[in-house]
């Protein structure tokens, strides 16, 4: 019941569709775990500079964008599940280590490390894949299990009972969401609070209550 409230609240209830996203932001995060069902776009083109494979951390010296190579196609549009990961350049490595450098001083850097490094060590083909597993890995860590199914094939326009997050979720567009709960920040007393960062800046600055954040909760 209490979440069946706090749901009405947010105005997150219901059925959304939402692009695929590496460690996608919070507000991402805050559709995951606050609607009844999900659907995640499995059949529509790639979009460049979105957060598809785009990123963005809080550092030392401002926000940094982390974004992943893929190949260009050479009949131009491609498939979100078809898009392969760039084999040029060590993308993996550099992504790694401006994580570990700018959360390392985290309250819960240590803890999680050994079940993100791993995503960077492993070689992948496809950016559908890492970003399926990687969301997968997050919403374990961060204790959700919300309930998430693929699309079938690409609907252009849903009917009302679908809120369609596809490109509104976007780095160039303000958070939707006007509810964000602010929670501690290794660089808060630099910078004030950074909203709408990457899940791995809540996860590894606020650990097991990254949950609560996300469900606007009390600790």
């Amino acid at each position: 019941m209490q979440d069946d409230r706090l749901k009405r609240q947010n105005n997150i209830a219901g059925k959304y569709c939402l692009s695929t996203a590496y460690l996608a932001p919070v507000e991402y995060y805050l559709v995951l775990t606050n609607a009844d069902e999900i659907l995640l776009e499995q059949y529509e083109f790639f979009v460049k500079q979105s957060y598809r494979n785009r990123c963005v951390i809080a550092t030392a010296n401002g926000l940094m964008d982390l974004t992943i190579p893929v190949e260009k196609s050479e009949g131009g549009k491609i498939l979100i599940r078809d898009v392969r990961v760039s084999r040029h350049g060590n993308w993996q490595i550099q992504h790694w280590r401006s994580i570990e450098s700018a959360y390392n001083s985290s309250p819960f850097f240590e803890f999680y490390a050994d079940d993100l490094v791993c995503f960077y060590e492993r070689k992948w083909n496809f950016l559908w894949d890492f970003n399926l597993e990687l969301q997968q890995k997050m919403l374990e860590l961060i204790d959700s299990q919300p309930e998430i199914k693929l699309t079938t094939t690409y609907v252009r326009h849903f009917s009302d009972d679908v809120k369609d997050l596809r490109a509104g979720i976007h780095p160039k567009k303000e958070p939707g969401m006007n509810h964000f709960q602010p929670y501690y920040q290794v660089f808060q007393e630099k910078y004030g609070f950074q909203q709408n960062l990457s899940i791995l800046d809540l996860l590894l600055n606020m650990g097991n209550e990254a949950i609560l954040t996300l469900k606007n909760r009390e600790k």
